[in-house]
């Protein structure tokens, strides 16, 4: 994955303050470690029909890229089969990362296995590869489009957006 860009969003009304002002950009190690250790993540999904979805789940990131999966019949992978767009936000509301960008259904073993040892290995559980059967589960990876985080310790000095191209 290529180093993405940093900058300071713009977030009118919001006091946020010039690059040299504040906390300044953070890093991109600041948001993946934050991508990394986040024990639940919201997802939010939409579709045509039904509209607007948020859902609390479990995710890894590995490779540059936030995975998940899901029932086939659940309603964020109904939605994402119908329109891959979604965002991911992490759980630490104090220092969040919100990520958008495009879920790709996996369905290769060899990447099934490597995001299931990664999930055993996270949440101490000890699932087996039928976890993530792709006949009854869904297993999506996410790549970034954007990225946006913050210190709320340095709401207007902090904000920083990165872009992937």
């Amino acid at each position: 994955m290529t180093a993405p860009r940093a900058e300071r969003p713009n977030m009118p009304g919001y006091g946020v303050r010039g690059p040299a002002e504040g906390t300044g950009l953070l890093p991109w190690s600041w948001a993946e470690e934050r991508l990394e250790r986040s024990h639940d993540y919201w997802l939010a999904t939409a579709s045509a029909g039904a509209g607007p979805h948020v859902m609390p789940v479990w995710g890894m990131w590995r490779d540059g890229a936030w995975w998940f999966s899901s029932s086939r019949g659940s309603r964020k992978t109904r939605n994402l089969l119908d329109d891959p767009r979604c965002s991911i936000a992490t759980d630490d509301a104090s220092e969040p990362v919100v990520m958008e960008g495009t879920a790709q259904l996996v369905e290769d073993l060899d990447e099934l296995h490597g995001v299931l040892d990664l999930e055993n290995a996270k949440y101490g559980t000890d699932y087996g590869i039928e976890m993530f059967d792709p006949a009854v589960n869904a297993t999506f990876r996410v790549r970034p489009d954007v990225v946006f985080g913050l210190l709320s310790s340095d709401f207007t000095g902090s904000p920083t957006r990165w872009t992937f191209t």
